[in-house]
């Protein structure tokens, strides 16, 4: 597998953005998130982003919200998340996995513990939306000393001297919030975050990838020049709510691939 920092290399050395969606760990059931990082592999994404499922996510919209609780519903549990990922991670064509987890779930177990075993579930990086940016210093150090990067959110209303803390311990990519809020599906990008990512640009050469309400193709345009990723939760997790209603998997899977597939063409063009 790839890391974080050589993924982003390729795609800038391409003139590209890089793809990289989230997805819900054990929504509907770990045999499916299996599935779906093999799906969104073979269709050529950068890199996985994989939420841990948690009670009171802080930063997630209705859409992701729900599908952590259809995954708590089945009683998912963190070591079969890890079991998981790790299936996910050693096959062939896979690229970064990175965990979105909750402090809470990283203290419940501790922060030595819960790092070493994404380390050996093959993870490449984490991001705690819940952990400040400049509280993050202890564990900046025991994620990179693991080998893996830990990856820091900056929201359109962050001050510039807190970016410029949050910058400091934040290695892999910076994780740059497309509008104040939560997730979700929304219609356009502001021109605000324009002018956010090319002041991050003159303080940080770190790659700077947009998340939350990317969801078409059409929100990729603004971004190229300025931002080397986009992120999309939402668009794709909201697929996952058919299966509740017994659609079929393999038709799932599918419409998931064909999404995918036309947001990582949309990288390209």
């Amino acid at each position: 597998m790839p890391s974080i920092t050589s993924t982003f290399q390729t795609t800038r050395a391409a003139g590209r953005l890089a793809f990289m969606p989230f997805i819900t760990a054990g929504d509907p059931d770990l045999e499916m998130t299996v599935d779906v990082i093999g799906e969104l592999s073979r269709r050529g994404v950068d890199l996985i982003e994989v939420g841990f499922p948690y009670s009171d996510p802080i930063a997630d919209g209705p859409v992701i919200q729900a599908s952590y609780t259809r995954a708590l519903n089945h009683k998912v549990k963190v070591e079969d998340i890890f079991a998981a990922l790790k299936s996910a991670a050693s096959k062939p064509g896979t690229p970064p996995l990175i965990g979105m987890v909750s402090y809470a779930i990283v203290h419940r177990r501790s922060a030595e513990d819960f790092v070493k075993r994404c380390k050996e579930a093959g993870l490449a990086g984490l991001i705690i939306p819940d952990l400040p940016g400049d509280e993050a210093g202890e564990t900046f150090k025991l994620v990179g000393g693991a080998g893996l990067d830990l990856i820091q959110l900056i929201a359109p209303t962050t001050p510039p001297e807190r970016a410029r803390q949050i910058v400091k311990t934040c290695s892999g990519f910076l994780y740059c919030i497309a509008v104040a809020g939560t997730t979700g599906v929304r219609e356009q990008v502001r021109d605000e975050l324009t002018q956010q990512l090319k002041w991050l640009r003159k303080e940080t050469d770190l790659p700077l990838a947009v998340g939350f309400g990317i969801s078409r193709v059409e929100h990729l345009a603004p971004l190229k020049g300025v931002a080397d990723g986009a992120i999309v939760g939402s668009g794709i997790v909201r697929h996952f709510e058919s299966l509740a209603d017994g659609n079929d998997r393999a038709a799932v899977l599918e419409r998931i691939g064909d999404f995918a597939a036309e947001m990582v063409a949309g990288t390209r063009g």
